[in-house]
This record gives structure tokens, sequence and C-alpha cells, in this order.
């Protein structure tokens, strides 16, 4: 059994073409969050430049931007996820997500 057929058994797809749409929204939202949250970010002041006085200034700031950027990415997600009429599958695999990351109280299992 190749890994595309074991993949599509676990997420429990139907079709190649439902296969393809997911990996294409997964796609979309990983460029789309990076470009989205830019502006998001330099909003809220954080900027390279912020960091620069700091020791592993670079380092704290590249940590923020990815606690900053994966709630955007959530979000998008679920809204391609909706676009492309895969709304369910998307909103099934953040509540597993949220599961893992220990918020089982708000995302009880089925």
């Amino acid at each position: 059994m190749s890994y595309f057929n074991r993949l599509k058994d676990k997420w429990g797809v139907t079709s190649n073409r439902q296969f393809w749409i997911i990996f294409i929204v997964f796609g979309l939202t990983g460029s789309s969050s990076v470009k989205v949250a830019r502006p998001f970010l330099d909003y809220i002041g954080l900027t390279p430049s912020a960091f620069e006085s700091l020791p592993l200034g670079d380092a704290i700031y590249w940590f923020l931007r990815i606690v900053a950027i994966f709630p955007i990415y959530q979000v998008l997600l679920l809204g391609f996820g909706a676009l492309f009429f895969q709304f369910t599958f998307f909103w099934e695999f953040e509540k597993k997500i949220f599961r893992r990351m220990g918020l089982k109280r708000f995302f009880p299992e089925p």
C-alpha cells in the first residue's frame, strides 16, 4: 500500500480529488499565513529591529513570530477549507490538533 493510500485511509478521505484538494488547502494556508501575518506583526510592533539590542534577539523574534502566526494559520485553514468545501475535514483536523496540545476539555472526543 502506498504512502498516499495509507494517508487517505488515516484521514478518511474517499477520493483522490478530495485528497488533492486537501493538499492544495494546506499549501495555500501555509503561504497565506506568512503573507497575512507580516502586516499584523508590523502593526503590533513585532519586527526584527525591536529585538536587535537583546541577547539572542533573533531567536526571540523568530520564536514570537511563529507563536503569533499559529492562530492566523488555524483561522485561514478553516477559511480555505470552507472555500474548497472541505470545512468538516479541517474542523475535525483542528480539533485533533488542539486535543493533542492539551485542550481536550474544550474539544472533547466524539
